[in-house]
Protein backbone atom coordinates (compact mmCIF):
# COMPACT_ATOMS: atom_id res chain seq x y z
CA UNK A 1 0.00 0.00 0.00
CA UNK A 2 1.23 3.41 -1.11
CA UNK A 3 0.01 6.44 1.25
CA UNK A 4 -0.10 9.80 -1.43
CA UNK A 5 0.74 12.05 2.07
CA UNK A 6 4.55 9.67 3.26
CA UNK A 7 4.78 8.30 -0.01
CA UNK A 8 5.77 4.96 2.29
CA UNK A 9 5.19 1.86 0.57
CA UNK A 10 3.74 -1.04 2.95
CA UNK A 11 2.61 -4.88 2.40
CA UNK A 12 -0.88 -4.34 1.05
CA UNK A 13 -2.57 -5.90 3.85
CA UNK A 14 -1.81 -2.81 6.01
CA UNK A 15 -4.48 -1.26 4.93
CA UNK A 16 -6.23 1.08 8.02
CA UNK A 17 -4.84 2.87 10.97
CA UNK A 18 -4.64 -0.13 13.46
CA UNK A 19 -3.31 -2.60 10.60
CA UNK A 20 -0.57 0.21 9.90
CA UNK A 21 0.57 0.83 13.33
CA UNK A 22 0.69 -3.11 13.83
CA UNK A 23 2.72 -3.41 10.75
CA UNK A 24 4.89 -0.43 10.72
CA UNK A 25 5.74 -1.24 14.93
CA UNK A 26 5.53 -5.04 15.39
CA UNK A 27 5.04 -7.38 12.89
CA UNK A 28 7.75 -8.79 11.69
CA UNK A 29 9.92 -7.47 14.22
CA UNK A 30 12.17 -10.55 15.98
CA UNK A 31 10.89 -11.30 19.30
CA UNK A 32 12.65 -13.14 21.89
CA UNK A 33 10.77 -12.01 25.15
CA UNK A 34 8.69 -15.04 26.84
CA UNK A 35 6.13 -12.65 27.95
CA UNK A 36 5.25 -11.04 23.76
CA UNK A 37 5.78 -14.94 22.88
CA UNK A 38 3.09 -16.36 24.82
CA UNK A 39 0.84 -12.99 23.61
CA UNK A 40 1.26 -14.09 20.34
CA UNK A 41 0.81 -17.78 20.81
CA UNK A 42 -2.00 -16.79 22.85
CA UNK A 43 -3.49 -14.31 20.37
CA UNK A 44 -2.84 -16.31 16.62
CA UNK A 45 -4.37 -19.48 18.54
CA UNK A 46 -7.74 -16.65 18.88
CA UNK A 47 -7.44 -15.41 15.07
CA UNK A 48 -8.29 -18.87 14.05
CA UNK A 49 -10.77 -18.57 11.46
CA UNK A 50 -11.09 -14.56 12.25
CA UNK A 51 -9.80 -11.51 10.33
CA UNK A 52 -6.30 -10.12 12.10
CA UNK A 53 -8.14 -7.12 12.35
CA UNK A 54 -10.78 -8.66 14.46
CA UNK A 55 -8.05 -9.25 16.86
CA UNK A 56 -6.23 -6.15 16.91
CA UNK A 57 -9.28 -4.46 17.86
CA UNK A 58 -9.76 -6.72 21.00
CA UNK A 59 -5.98 -6.68 21.75
CA UNK A 60 -6.51 -4.65 24.61
CA UNK A 61 -9.49 -6.64 25.95
CA UNK A 62 -7.63 -9.67 25.54
CA UNK A 63 -4.44 -8.38 27.79
CA UNK A 64 -6.49 -7.47 30.70
CA UNK A 65 -9.09 -10.53 30.48
CA UNK A 66 -5.57 -12.78 30.32
CA UNK A 67 -4.07 -10.52 33.57
CA UNK A 68 -1.42 -9.18 31.11
CA UNK A 69 -0.94 -12.44 29.37
CA UNK A 70 1.15 -13.91 32.67
CA UNK A 71 1.23 -17.66 31.66
CA UNK A 72 1.16 -18.71 35.15
CA UNK A 73 -1.54 -16.41 35.89
CA UNK A 74 -3.19 -18.23 32.92
CA UNK A 75 -2.28 -21.99 34.06
CA UNK A 76 -4.27 -21.57 37.07
CA UNK A 77 -7.53 -20.65 35.52
CA UNK A 78 -10.61 -23.11 36.03
CA UNK A 79 -13.63 -23.69 35.20
CA UNK A 80 -14.88 -20.40 36.58
CA UNK A 81 -12.65 -18.14 35.29
CA UNK A 82 -13.29 -19.74 31.49
CA UNK A 83 -16.95 -19.33 32.30
CA UNK A 84 -16.05 -15.26 32.94
CA UNK A 85 -14.35 -15.40 29.96
CA UNK A 86 -16.90 -16.91 27.55
CA UNK A 87 -19.42 -14.09 29.09
CA UNK A 88 -16.21 -11.71 28.71
CA UNK A 89 -17.88 -9.57 24.49
CA UNK A 90 -14.40 -7.93 24.38
CA UNK A 91 -12.39 -11.22 23.15
CA UNK A 92 -13.79 -13.86 21.03
CA UNK A 93 -16.16 -16.29 23.08
CA UNK A 94 -15.12 -19.60 21.88
CA UNK A 95 -15.02 -22.33 24.56
CA UNK A 96 -12.21 -24.27 22.56
CA UNK A 97 -10.24 -21.14 22.20
CA UNK A 98 -10.79 -20.30 25.90
CA UNK A 99 -9.60 -23.96 26.65
CA UNK A 100 -6.92 -23.68 24.60
CA UNK A 101 -5.38 -20.48 25.92
CA UNK A 102 -5.67 -22.15 29.51
CA UNK A 103 -4.03 -25.22 27.82
CA UNK A 104 -1.20 -23.88 26.18
CA UNK A 105 -0.57 -21.84 29.24
CA UNK A 106 0.36 -25.08 30.75
CA UNK A 107 2.13 -26.24 28.30
CA UNK A 108 3.90 -23.08 27.92
CA UNK A 109 5.39 -23.33 31.06
CA UNK A 110 6.98 -26.76 30.79
CA UNK A 111 8.62 -25.81 27.78
CA UNK A 112 10.32 -22.99 29.69
CA UNK A 113 11.08 -25.41 32.46
CA UNK A 114 12.83 -28.21 30.07
CA UNK A 115 14.39 -25.27 27.36
CA UNK A 116 15.12 -22.46 30.27
CA UNK A 117 13.11 -20.25 27.77
CA UNK A 118 10.01 -20.55 25.49
CA UNK A 119 12.17 -18.33 23.17
CA UNK A 120 15.17 -20.85 22.95
CA UNK A 121 12.62 -23.81 22.49
CA UNK A 122 10.31 -21.80 19.35
CA UNK A 123 13.74 -20.14 17.50
CA UNK A 124 15.47 -23.91 17.03
CA UNK A 125 12.42 -24.03 14.35
CA UNK A 126 14.51 -21.52 12.16
CA UNK A 127 18.19 -22.53 13.33
CA UNK A 128 18.03 -19.52 15.78
CA UNK A 129 17.69 -16.14 13.37
CA UNK A 130 15.21 -15.19 11.20
CA UNK A 131 14.66 -16.79 7.91
CA UNK A 132 14.42 -13.92 5.06
CA UNK A 133 11.74 -14.16 2.40
CA UNK A 134 12.43 -12.29 -0.76
CA UNK A 135 8.27 -11.78 -1.84
CA UNK A 136 7.54 -9.53 -4.15
CA UNK A 137 4.31 -6.81 -3.54
CA UNK A 138 0.92 -9.02 -4.27
CA UNK A 139 2.63 -11.84 -4.09
CA UNK A 140 0.71 -14.60 -2.02
CA UNK A 141 2.11 -15.54 0.63
CA UNK A 142 2.26 -19.61 1.84
CA UNK A 143 -0.01 -20.29 4.77
CA UNK A 144 2.63 -22.85 6.00
CA UNK A 145 5.97 -24.07 5.30
CA UNK A 146 8.55 -27.02 6.39
CA UNK A 147 9.32 -25.26 9.58
CA UNK A 148 5.81 -23.70 10.22
CA UNK A 149 4.96 -27.86 9.97
CA UNK A 150 7.51 -28.84 11.95
CA UNK A 151 6.85 -26.90 15.26
CA UNK A 152 2.98 -27.65 14.66
CA UNK A 153 3.76 -31.25 15.01
CA UNK A 154 6.08 -30.63 18.01
CA UNK A 155 4.10 -28.38 20.06
CA UNK A 156 1.29 -30.46 19.03
CA UNK A 157 3.19 -33.29 20.95
CA UNK A 158 3.95 -31.00 23.76
CA UNK A 159 0.27 -30.30 24.92
CA UNK A 160 -0.36 -27.02 22.84
CA UNK A 161 -3.99 -26.78 20.89
CA UNK A 162 -4.70 -24.34 18.26
CA UNK A 163 -1.28 -24.48 16.66
CA UNK A 164 -1.39 -26.16 13.37
CA UNK A 165 0.51 -25.30 11.18
CA UNK A 166 -0.88 -22.35 9.33
CA UNK A 167 -1.18 -20.69 13.02
CA UNK A 168 2.67 -21.84 13.83
CA UNK A 169 3.22 -19.71 10.50
CA UNK A 170 1.25 -16.74 11.39
CA UNK A 171 2.95 -16.64 14.72
CA UNK A 172 6.40 -17.25 13.03
CA UNK A 173 5.22 -13.71 10.95
CA UNK A 174 4.00 -11.45 13.87
CA UNK A 175 7.03 -12.54 15.91
CA UNK A 176 10.10 -12.15 13.66
CA UNK A 177 11.13 -15.81 13.02
CA UNK A 178 10.46 -15.07 9.23
CA UNK A 179 10.66 -11.60 7.35
CA UNK A 180 7.42 -11.76 5.01
CA UNK A 181 7.73 -8.32 4.15
CA UNK A 182 7.30 -7.33 0.44
CA UNK A 183 10.60 -6.22 -1.00
CA UNK A 184 9.05 -3.16 -1.85
CA UNK A 185 8.01 -2.77 1.66
CA UNK A 186 10.08 0.19 3.58
CA UNK A 187 9.77 -2.51 6.30
CA UNK A 188 11.38 -4.80 4.82
CA UNK A 189 15.34 -4.42 5.43
CA UNK A 190 14.32 -2.63 8.77
CA UNK A 191 16.49 -5.31 10.25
Amino acid sequence: MKTDKTKIVRCTWASNDLSILYHDQEWGVPQHDDGVLFEFLILEGAQAGLSWDAILRKRENYHAAFDGFDPKKVAKYDGRKAQQLLRNEGIVRNRLKIASAIQNAKAFLAVQKEFGSFDRYVWQFVGGKPLVNAWKMGTRLPATTRESDAMSKDMKKRGFNFVGSTICYAFMQATGMVNDHAVECFRYRAW
